[in-house]
């Protein structure tokens, strides 16, 4: 996972604050570290896939909401993915 990349990258799609891209780069490297996704899902979290995920979010949603709706959706489908949610008064 390229954090940097992938701050631009939600930077370009869906604005947001620094301080929120930044917490969804670390945690989005703490879920690919988890081994999650490729053993619930059977594929590798990318920047793309991040990107596609959370595209599919309600589009009145700010990026850090949009973020935790994605993780929200895995922890109902799989359970234990709450711990990778980001905090939305970290702005």
């Amino acid at each position: 996972m390229d954090r940097e990349r992938l701050e631009s990258e939600l930077e370009a799609a869906f604005g947001g604050e620094p301080a929120v891209r930044r917490a969804i780069s670390r945690q989005a490297q703490d879920l690919v570290d988890s081994g999650r996704i490729a053993e619930d899902f059977g594929y590798d979290l990318t920047v793309e896939t991040i990107l596609d995920h959370l595209d599919d979010a309600p589009d009145d949603r700010s990026l850090g909401e949009r973020w935790n709706w994605w993780v929200g959706s895995l922890d109902l489908s799989k359970g234990g993915y709450q711990r990778f949610q980001v905090r939305l008064d970290i702005a």
